[in-house]
This record gives C-alpha cells, sequence and structure tokens, in this order.
C-alpha cells in the first residue's frame, strides 16, 4: 500500500512541476494545487497506513492500540486541505482579475509595472 502512494506522489510531484514551468498562470496556479495535494498524501501516508486500526484510545486505555494509525498527521493534513482551499479560492480570483485587466494569462505578458525594455 505504502509503494502505491509513493507512486502517486511521485506522479503527482511531476504533473505539478510540469504544470508550474507553463508561462501561463492559471496553469502554474493547478501546478502549485497539485503539489499541495502531493505533499498532503505524503504526510498522511506517513502517520501509518492501516486500515484494520483506526487512530483512537479505548475506553480505560492511555495509549491507542498497537499498530494503530497516528492521529497527528490526520489532523495537519485535514488543517492543510481547509487552508489550501482558501489559498486556492483567493488565488483563482486574482488569476481572474489579472486576466481582466490585463487581457492575458502569460506570465511574460504581464510587464505592467516594470519598464520596456530598449534595444
Amino acid at each position: 500500500m505504502e509503494t502505491l502512494v509513493a507512486l502517486m506522489v511521485g506522479a503527482l510531484v511531476a504533473a505539478a512541476v510540469y504544470l508550474m514551468l507553463a508561462r501561463n498562470v492559471l496553469r502554474f496556479l493547478f501546478g502549485l494545487i497539485l503539489i499541495s495535494n502531493a505533499a498532503n498524501l505524503l504526510i498522511f501516508a506517513s502517520g501509518g497506513l492501516t486500515p484494520d486500526s483506526p487512530p483512537l484510545i479505548d475506553e480505560g486505555a492511555i495509549a491507542p492500540a498497537a499498530g494503530a494509525a497516528n492521529a497527528l498527521p490526520q489532523a495537519l493534513v485535514l488543517t492543510a486541505i481547509v487552508i489550501g482551499f482558501g489559498l486556492f479560492a483567493f488565488a483563482l480570483v486574482l488569476v481572474y482579475r489579472a486576466y481582466q485587466t490585463m487581457g492575458t494569462l502569460n506570465s511574460d505578458d504581464m510587464r505592467l509595472a516594470e519598464p520596456e525594455e530598449r534595444s
């Protein structure tokens, strides 16, 4: 199971890097979201993938049962998902507004504040 998750993380990172190298700002944004999801999946997998033993503490015990998944990475990933969604919503509106203002999504053409290059 861990091998499959590692291959999925690798594929997500490869796709994210491919998208982030594009000059299109919207593709960069999708690459950023993909790499964020890959990091979340990696952190989630580091907590242990045990479908038989949930990270719950039995009544009267002071620790989870042996072999149980770690609950801390699960809580961190849940928080990261919420923060990532907020970042994605804000960045999507920002990209849309930049497109309305400048009429392009090409990052090379978005040089409004920079002086023209003289040849």
